[in-house]
């Protein structure tokens, strides 16, 4: 059979069309059925709805938003919504799929879904902000339940956002309704551990990966690729295990240091000069490019997407490659890694650490009870450490890439579940 493109975008280098390649070589390798193809390309629901929102200055404008429900068969759908200019249908439709393999490969009970809002935030007051948020809720409550579809933040929106969403949902249902979104303020039932979770996944999946290889933290080097939420809290957890942090880079520019860079006095720096690195004297600066030809153990891109490419990926010496950002390798780069015997731990095993908390959180809500962070960190790195383990014993039977590994997993447990339900 022609295996057909999941997602409606052409550009062999966007991050999402490198993604559903993956796919489909993942697809091809399990032998899935034409039938199946189609039932997992194809989003169980997609609504368009216009938001009239009042402006500061009286106007109204009309803004356009999307939800995405790719699929519900492990349970109810899971995904972020993003205030940003260029959000549209197509790139919705494909995160949401994106979400069904990432809750997938971590074994957690949802299927993916994205929401988006096409809008710049950084243009609006937070009072504009709120009243597009309450009128996205208002649009979306026969979508949106704690046991039907349940949001979280994502770019363009964070714990504010959230508590909103919570407060017009929960007002249209007459009660107060924590379980219909993650990514809270704490206070509003959100869950500790949150906001260092993805970073913590990605340092759970580094030490395995450098167990796999017989690298010793101790003695191993590292070059972080990014230094927001993500990278910073990756660098800080890796250099807490022994790890050497040579190297860190934001928008400001890339900092390396041979005898490995303070992190916690790199944050604080951050923290203190809005958000940015620039000035740091903890580290020599280099080339933004220069980062990723370091000679390291371990690199973490973890700031964008498509940073590595068939044009810088023969500069590369690191032993292995921990995906903190969402689609940081473009598919053309894939056979040039894997050529080079590079270890790759792909975004949708390496970065899920936050969807899992996340859904700690909602399990949290859902039985009215805080759990500790140490019974938090505890859990998720169980549930990291095992889906590593689970992908890495796929590889060896299929004697395939991580990568390649991780979709076939996440693929083979929703196709199998749809099939014992007897959804068709």
């Amino acid at each position: 059979m022609t295996y057909i493109e999941p997602a409606p975008i052409t550009d062999k280098e966007n991050p999402l069309a490198s993604m559903m390649q993956r796919f489909d070589k993942a697809v091809q390798l399990l032998g899935i059925s034409e039938e199946m193809y189609h039932i997992l390309k194809v989003p169980r629901k997609q609504v368009i709805v216009g938001l009239p929102v009042t402006m500061d200055n009286g106007e109204i404008r009309t803004f356009e938003g999307y939800r995405v429900i790719h699929s519900t068969i492990l349970g109810p759908s899971k995904g972020g919504i993003r205030f940003d200019p260029a959000v549209n249908l197509d790139e919705v439709r494909a995160l949401a799929a994106w979400m069904t393999w990432k809750c997938a490969v971590v074994d957690i009970p949802y299927g993916g879904a994205k929401g988006g809002i096409a809008c710049n935030p950084r243009q609006m007051s937070a009072g504009e902000i709120e009243r597009l948020m309450r009128a996205y809720t208002t649009a979306m409550l026969d979508v949106f339940g704690p046991d039907q579809d349940i949001p979280a933040p994502d770019m363009g929106t964070g714990p504010r956002e959230m508590a909103w969403l919570m407060d017009e949902y929960s007002k249209a249902k007459g009660m107060t309704v924590q379980a219909v979104v993650t990514g809270k303020p704490l206070v509003l039932g959100g869950s500790l551990g949150r906001t260092e979770a993805t970073g913590r996944g990605v340092m759970v999946t580094a030490l395995a990966g450098m167990e796999k290889l017989r690298l010793n933290p101790y003695k191993a080097t590292a070059a972080v690729q990014g230094f927001g939420n993500v990278g910073s809290h990756a660098a800080s957890l890796l250099r807490e295990r022994g790890v050497c942090i040579q190297a860190i880079s934001d928008i400001s520019g890339a900092y390396y240091n041979q005898g490995g860079i303070d992190i916690e006095a790199a944050i604080a720096y951050r923290d203190r000069n809005n958000g940015m690195l620039e000035g740091f004297q903890g580290a020599e600066m280099i080339a933004p490019e220069e980062l990723f030809s370091l000679p390291v153990d371990v690199l973490v891109p973890a700031a964008k997407e498509d940073v590595i490419t068939h044009h810088n990926v023969a500069n590369i010496q690191a032993k292995m490659i921990v995906e903190g950002a969402n689609g940081p390798t473009s598919f053309r780069a894939d056979d040039i890694i894997n050529e080079k015997g590079i270890m790759v731990v792909p975004d949708i095993l390496a970065n899920a650490g936050g969807v899992t908390v996340s859904y700690f959180e909602w399990v949290q809500n859902r039985i009215g009870y805080k759990w500790t962070l140490e019974r938090i960190n505890r859990r998720t790195d169980r549930i990291m450490k095992d889906s590593f383990n689970k992908v890495y014993q796929t590889a060896q039977q299929y004697q395939v890439p991580l990568r390649i590994a991780a979709y076939i997993v996440a693929i083979d447990k929703v196709a199998s579940t749809y099939k014992y339900r007897g959804g068709y």
